[in-house]
């Protein structure tokens, strides 16, 4: 075998490995492509994480939200959540702001703070009591009951309790809102009928207003107390004692809906 043919063979042999070569490359690079176009075209999944959890509860008010005169010291708030414990697998958090002695202009004022605000803002279900110590001012209004008094004073605690609603509604309009009405703790005393008809018509005033405003629920609480009314009290013969309380707890957790 001559130079000059092996020559040609080792370079058409190197030609060949050459095209081989490139033809490997080339099918390497068109796969990749084709691979990254695929990946490309996938759509992005974009995951919402909803990083609160469970439901809130946000108690304000007076004495019976605080729950002044309960022997095991939850009040109605305290025992409303075991009721609802027991109804839902929802993770409770609560905030309980009564304080004893509050009146509707103070509860007003209490709403304006930035605290009760923010508290406000992640509410699921809002909780009050409020205008017994408007109108009962200590036992005194109901004593001697003057109609023109009582008025003014229903009047004003109106006007309170819509500016409280209107700021509350304005901060969070989802958030169902529970006030619980008056009892007549005075129903056993003399002159009944009168001051009967006196919380009747202050809570028929209330209702009335909370009618207003969607998310909104009056809960009654005159009949719980009407018939024995001595039962349900604790010593002082004006605050609820742990069945009275128990009674207020299982109406609003009867109405309360998740």
């Amino acid at each position: 075998m001559n130079k000059t043919y092996v020559t040609i063979v080792s370079f058409l042999s190197i030609g060949a490995f050459l095209v081989l070569l490139f033809g490997f490359s080339w099918t390497i690079q068109n796969q990749l492509s084709k691979e990254k176009s695929t990946v490309r075209e996938q759509p992005q999944v974009e995951e919402i994480v909803n990083e609160k959890e469970g439901k809130t509860i946000v108690a304000l008010g007076d004495s019976l939200t605080r729950g002044t005169g309960d022997e095991e010291g939850k009040g109605y708030i305290g025992y409303l959540v075991e009721e609802l414990e027991e109804k839902t697998d929802e993770k409770l958090t609560l905030h309980n702001y009564g304080v004893k002695g509050y009146r509707s202009e103070q509860l007003l004022n209490q709403v304006k703070g930035d605290t009760i605000q923010n508290q406000i803002k992640d509410a699921d279900v809002i909780i009050m009591t409020i205008g017994g110590n408007d109108l009962f001012q200590g036992g005194q209004t109901l004593v001697s009951p003057k109609q023109d008094e009582i008025s003014l004073l229903k009047d004003q605690y109106v006007r309170n309790l819509k500016e409280t609603m209107e700021l509350i509604k304005s901060i969070n309009q989802d958030a169902v809102i529970f006030l619980v009405g008056l009892y007549n703790p005075f129903i056993d005393l003399e002159d009944a009928a009168t001051t009967t008809a006196v919380v009747r018509d202050w809570n028929y005033s209330t209702n009335l207003l909370l009618d207003q405003y969607p998310n909104t629920v009056f809960v009654p609480t005159f009949d719980l107390f009407q018939l024995k009314v001595n039962d349900y009290l604790f010593s002082d013969k004006f605050h609820p004692n742990s069945k009275g309380y128990q009674l207020i707890a299982e109406r609003v957790a009867s109405l309360i809906t998740w």
